[in-house]
């Protein structure tokens, strides 16, 4: 094993049986997934006033108790509404060692919902991050954006990846990985600071270039899959003439990469937040990919990413091609002992323009 990276499924397993994560009941046998644990919603939830952070004196419970309007109980299930902030106790804590640091992002499917979720910490200057030596509770931050969600205990919104000393590739480094493993199927990417990806907006089934949400629906059960009717919630966007998009301020889009992504099974990838000198909008809620992603054992599965886009303030023209985000590669301390889409029940394996396992 390495000295540094990003712990496998096999050592989160050891951290939950060593006490570093704790838990208010046994895990969930599908929770360890290959580079990344589940985080599971606790038994209430708080509708806030507004975000906050708590800062380095402040623990979350004193600001859930200045600023919650009320609470609500998720052991039966409730209805998060759209354009409102809740806090959710989570059932996993942390005792972290002092060598040890962790960060936290949405699934896959919550980003593809546009649910916005943060973790937080006691004493947190930063979302999303739990720092070395951290020993406490774990909160989740719901803000559905354009669906009303309904969860309960133990539904999963977030996943929270563990990793020792410094892991990431530098750029010589993906550029010698894309030419031995091919990291994407573009055969020459941009490489700084990350592997670039581009939107394709050339069509994909009957012309199908992407998805933009529709507002007024009904409630997505998080725990159930194809129980909802695709166009009851989401409007195709068809390729006419121009291969461009023009994106409407606050609306949410689903579209996907023109590239093929490859996650080799020693390594993790990460899309990074939005660099603004791009363009006014956000891609990518939701930015771990885990290792065996787009894996095949004779090389490289096609399997998209797909990309969760808001525009901003203005509107803005997305072209076929487009840069609109870039992929960094980080080490695993060692090979997970499983792999994303290897018995694993993984939704995205292989995928290409793909809505979340809600739909049907």
């Amino acid at each position: 094993m390495a000295s540094h990276g990003i712990l496998p499924s096999q050592s989160i397993a050891a951290l939950a049986t060593g006490g570093i994560i704790r838990t208010e009941r046994p895990l969930d046998a599908d929770q360890i997934q290959p580079a990344s644990l589940d985080l599971r919603l606790g038994a209430r939830a708080y509708r806030m006033r507004a975000s906050f952070l708590p800062g380095p004196r402040t623990r979350v419970e004193e600001r859930i108790r200045d600023l919650a309007l009320h609470e609500i109980d998720l052991s039966r299930g409730a209805v998060l509404e759209t354009g409102c902030v809740y806090i959710v106790p989570l059932i996993e804590s942390l005792a972290m060692p002092g060598d040890l640091l962790a960060s936290t992002n949405p699934k896959s499917s919550t980003g593809r919902l546009d649910v916005f979720t943060r973790v937080i910490t006691d004493h947190a200057k930063a979302f999303d991050q739990v720092e070395p030596g951290y020993d406490g509770p774990l909160y989740a931050e719901i803000g559905p954006r354009t669906f009303p969600v309904l969860v309960r205990t133990g539904s999963r919104l977030s996943q929270i990846r563990f990793r020792k000393g410094e892991a990431r590739i530098d750029d010589a480094s993906l550029r010698e990985l894309q030419r031995r493993m091919g990291l994407v199927s573009t055969p020459d990417p941009d490489i700084a600071g990350g592997v670039a990806l581009s939107v394709d907006l050339g069509g994909f089934g009957e012309g199908i270039v992407g998805y933009r949400a529709k507002r007024h629906t009904g409630v997505v059960d998080i725990d159930e899959r194809a129980a909802c009717d695709l166009l009851d919630f989401w409007e195709p966007i068809r390729r006419r003439g121009r291969n461009e998009l023009i994106l409407d301020p606050n609306e949410f889009y689903i579209l996907a990469s023109k590239e093929a992504v490859h996650v080799p099974p020693d390594f993790a990838a990460e899309m990074v937040p939005f660099d603004p000198l791009v363009g006014e909008f956000r891609v990518h809620y939701a930015g771990f990919f885990d290792p065996g992603f787009g894996y095949a054992p004779d090389g490289m599965e096609a399997a998209r990413a797909v990309l969760e886009v808001r525009s901003r303030e203005v509107p803005f023209i997305l072209e076929d091609g487009q840069i609109v985000g870039r992929l960094v590669y980080e080490r695993m301390m060692e090979r997970p002992s499983l792999l994303y889409g290897s018995g694993l029940g993984s939704n995205y394996q292989g995928q290409a323009l793909k809505l979340s396992k809600h739909f049907r």
